[in-house]
């Protein structure tokens, strides 16, 4: 709503009216400088000078809302002081409602329009800002009883033109504009020189009473005059910043673009002319053709939509051949590993090696036996011996303690 509300303001005011403050704040410098806020504000409180557009908001201006306030509410002391009223010189850390209340209400007391609240003011940069310095400046500038004077223009000094008085005449064909060259100063004729030297013709020696007859050759007097024709150049040099050129330039130039205006307005014409005819047999042919064409497009339009059922058809049948391939390869696989299967039991059925096999491991197998039989043998055959061995140690040892016994009975 806050925008809308501006926009409208913004229009109402016109198209310039956001680019005012940019004046309004060149206006106010000159004002400071008039002030010598220089020397009264920026070397006591040692600040840096303003630029041209210092207080202007915008997006193309570098900000910085707590440099531009402090310094807002400096220069607005200073300036209410010029103007005669006691205003103490604000601080960095004061309250910045304060001070922008004391500032609009020494305004005020001055004179001045206050229509817009005071927090416009608090970010140091903007329009309201602007005007309330604006305003306090000019105070200050009418306490010094200072008056605005009209501009004074310099008058420009016109050149004199120097106008040759001579009796003879001097006629030129045509006149050359001659760049300067330093070789050839000596071959080109001064004018005051001309001058100068025909006045002292005249001064020195009376004019003849009666009409001179020439008896010189024409051939020869031809012969002479295309010899010093070439000393005969008048150089004019022109100054490049004079008006008179350029308005005659301007004024070529201008004549210059008429008539080529009017050659290139005849053939724009003519060509214009000629495009218009040609859009309206183009268009006129079009017509020609559609009409001639309608049944053809017609039918092409619904062999085009055949064409497009007998796709979607084609691409759903396409869809089913596709799944169908698909399961018949599986099953194809399946048959294989099938057929594989029954051809491997086939071969080991018909083959005698397992046989063969078998009836070897049964014959390694009855060797075997026989070993182990024959092993078997030996050992129980160690085993009896064993036995055998260890109970003929047991009755030598049963009869050899009977005989000490019997003996130790004898002797007792």
């Amino acid at each position: 709503m806050a925008e809308d509300g501006r926009r409208v303001e913004e229009d109402e005011r016109g198209p310039g009216a956001q680019f005012q403050m940019f004046v309004v704040m060149e206006d106010l410098l000159d004002k400071l400088k008039l002030l010598d806020y220089e020397e009264h504000v920026l070397v006591k409180h040692n600040m840096k000078t303003l630029s041209r557009h210092y207080f202007v908001s915008s997006p193309y201006t570098a900000s910085n809302t707590g440099e531009q306030f402090y310094m807002f509410s400096v220069i607005a002391a200073w300036l209410i002081t010029l103007c005669g009223r006691p205003f103490e010189t604000p601080q960095e850390h004061d309250d910045p409602n304060a001070t922008v209340s004391n500032i609009l209400s020494q305004l005020r007391a001055l004179g001045g329009v206050v229509d817009f609240p005071p927090s416009k003011l608090k970010s140091g940069s903007g329009e309201h800002v602007c005007y309330v310095l604006d305003r306090l400046a000019e105070e200050a500038l009418k306490s010094r009883n200072f008056i605005w004077k009209k501009p004074v223009y310099p008058t420009e000094e016109l050149e004199e033109e120097i106008v040759m008085e001579d009796d003879a005449e001097l006629t030129l064909d045509k006149v050359e504009e001659i760049p300067e060259e330093p070789d050839e100063e000596e071959d080109i004729i001064d004018l005051d020189e001309l001058k100068n030297r025909t006045i002292q013709s005249e001064a020195g020696g009376a004019r003849p009473e009666m009409i001179l007859e020439s008896v010189t050759d024409s051939a020869e007097w031809n012969l002479e005059v295309e010899r010093v024709l070439p000393q005969l150049k008048v150089t004019i040099r022109s100054d490049v910043k004079d008006w008179r050129i350029h308005v005659n330039q301007m004024h070529q130039h201008q004549d210059g673009i008429k008539t080529s205006l009017k050659d290139a307005k005849g053939y724009l014409d003519k060509l214009l002319e000629e495009i218009a005819k040609t859009q309206e047999k183009v268009s006129s042919r079009e017509k020609y053709i559609n009409s001639q064409l309608e049944h053809l497009i017609t039918d092409y339009r619904n062999a085009q939509s055949k064409l497009s059922e007998a796709r979607e058809r084609y691409q759903q049948g396409s869809g089913g051949v596709t799944e169908r391939t698909r399961t018949l390869a599986e099953i194809s696989e399946e048959l294989e590993k099938v057929k594989q299967e029954m051809e491997e039991k086939g071969s080991s059925m018909s083959d005698g090696a397992p046989v063969v096999k078998i009836r070897q491991s049964l014959t390694k197998l009855k060797q075997e036996i026989q070993q182990m039989d024959v092993r078997m043998g030996v050992v129980e055959h160690t085993l009896l011996q064993a036995k055998l061995k260890e109970k003929n140690n047991m009755t030598r040892d049963m009869h050899a303690t009977h005989i000490t016994e019997t003996s130790t009975h004898t002797y007792s």
